[in-house]
């Protein structure tokens, strides 16, 4: 099963809400589906060009490796030729950097991920976990 349209809509509101309660900088939220389809992307008003790209980096990466992004970031930094083939070979899709979550459902099974820019790595994935949970969902 992949992630509904609804449910992502859900992930990228609640995720934008938590950002501006908290103050951040203006945010894009980005959710993929399994597959690494985009299923919904959402930029705040005054967020920079590069936002949801990077968002959508993010998210693919989280999803491509089975691993959250703060996961991939260290394994970047341990093996940097092996992510440097990784990022040649997405297309430059690929962006191994906090911010990006993975999504899974009741049973644990991975069915999107979300990603965020705007912030810092830290918020970015602090407003995904959020999003996520409160859309009744597991970030992973």
């Amino acid at each position: 099963m992949d992630i509904t349209l609804d449910q992502a809509n859900k992930i990228i509101a609640f995720a934008l809400q938590r950002a501006a309660e908290a103050g951040y900088k203006p945010m894009a939220v980005v959710v993929i589906d399994a597959s690494g389809h985009t299923k919904s992307a959402q930029r705040q008003d005054g967020a920079s060009m590069f936002r949801i790209d990077i968002a959508t980096g993010k998210a693919w990466a989280s999803i491509a490796m089975g691993a959250a992004s703060r996961v991939l970031t260290q394994r970047a930094k341990d093996l940097p030729a092996f992510f440097g083939a990784l990022a040649a070979t997405g297309n430059g899709k690929f962006i191994p950097q906090t911010g990006a979550v993975l999504i899974k459902d009741a049973q644990g099974q991975v069915i999107g991920a979300a990603g965020a820019s705007g912030g810092t790595g830290d918020e970015d994935e602090a407003i995904c976990i959020a999003g996520i949970e409160a859309a009744g969902l597991q970030s992973g």
